[in-house]
């Protein structure tokens, strides 16, 4: 199926005030909002005609200064119709706290490790994860080394364990 007949499915299902498409680098994308993340995914997995049934990449990003701050955003696959397409939620930073979405690990059990680093990484949290262990830092370290305002020779408070 080819990416713009994906497109059209999904404005067709959630409107055009949900799925707010967009196209870079000749491929089509989906922003959704982050409070229907898992009925958007759910769908895009569940649907015959779609079948995404592989999250073959999920990252976060950082746009500070912009606003919202924080995206996330989802490559799926389907093996059966040898197609691709991306989704993408936009996330304010809050005032207080971590910025959150929910976790996408029940639908795609791949989503575990990637939504692990991303959590990590850039400090956004992943509600009912099932496993939000660090991967890659130390326990004791509470920065973000991919956010835009880290930075990159560490602080003495932060990243005491840096040489």
């Amino acid at each position: 199926m080819k990416q713009e007949l994906i497109k059209d499915k999904l404005i067709s299902e959630f409107g055009e005030d949900a799925v707010k498409t967009a196209e870079s680098a000749g491929q089509i994308y989906a922003s959704v909002p982050k409070e229907q993340l898992l009925e958007i995914c759910r769908f895009l997995k569940n649907d015959p005609e779609l079948a995404f049934d592989f999250l073959s990449f999920m990252a976060g990003v950082d746009r500070y200064p912009a606003s919202p701050r924080f995206e996330t955003v989802y490559q799926l696959y389907s093996i059966k119709h040898n197609h691709r397409f991306r989704i993408k939620v936009h996330i304010d930073e809050p005032s207080k706290g971590l910025p959150s979405v929910e976790s996408v690990a029940a639908i795609w059990p791949t989503a575990d490790w990637h939504e692990r680093e991303t959590a990590e990484m850039y400090g956004i949290s992943f509600n009912n994860h099932p496993d939000p262990r660090k991967l890659l830092t130390p326990d004791n370290w509470t920065v973000y080394p991919l956010r835009k305002d880290f930075s990159v020779l560490g602080t003495e408070e932060d990243t005491p364990d840096l040489p």
